[in-house]
């Protein structure tokens, strides 16, 4: 009785699996053109514009790269929600919509989440790579050069 149990749920997971491949998350291709203001405003150099490439617009922006698991479900849609979140937090394609406070603020939390290690996340560097102890130093440069122009906006803009 017990195997034919087993066999029944087995056959029922394995019905499941393959339906759910039917089902896919939309795309998040937008285009790099979506981060196009975001560089403009911040000036990276194409050092830092390859790192955001390879290790934050994948969740960051309105255009990711996707890799070949994510036509798999349920890992399709552990992606989905990983960049919905991302975006949430943090979305260079809006930077358009960001005030100069909330555009300082979000350069603030970027630079706290590098330095502590917390971005990018280990479900991110498990498959793709820690940043390099370089690669680091660079984002953190250049995002504390683009935070202190928005704080001195602000400044400016409250005398």
């Amino acid at each position: 009785m017990l195997k034919k149990v087993v066999k029944i749920t087995l056959i029922l997971a394995l019905i499941a699996l393959v339906a759910i491949q039917f089902c896919r998350p939309e795309k998040n291709s937008e285009g790099y053109k979506s981060v196009a203001l975001f560089e403009t405003e911040t000036k990276p150099t194409p050092k830092v514009v390859a790192i955001l490439k390879e290790n934050c617009y994948d969740c960051h922006s309105n255009q990711t790269v996707y890799p070949w698991y994510s036509e798999i479900a349920p890992f399709s849609f552990f992606l989905e929600d990983h960049i919905k979140d991302g975006k949430k937090h943090f979305n260079v394609s809006d930077w358009k919509n960001y005030s100069v406070k909330k555009k300082e603020h979000k350069l603030e939390e970027f630079l706290e989440m590098v330095e502590d290690d917390e971005m990018p996340l280990q479900s991110y560097t498990l498959i793709h790579g820690n940043l390099s102890e370089e690669d680091k130093k660079l984002l953190l440069q250049w995002a504390g050069v683009a935070r202190l122009q928005y704080k001195h906006l602000l400044e400016v803009s409250s005398k």
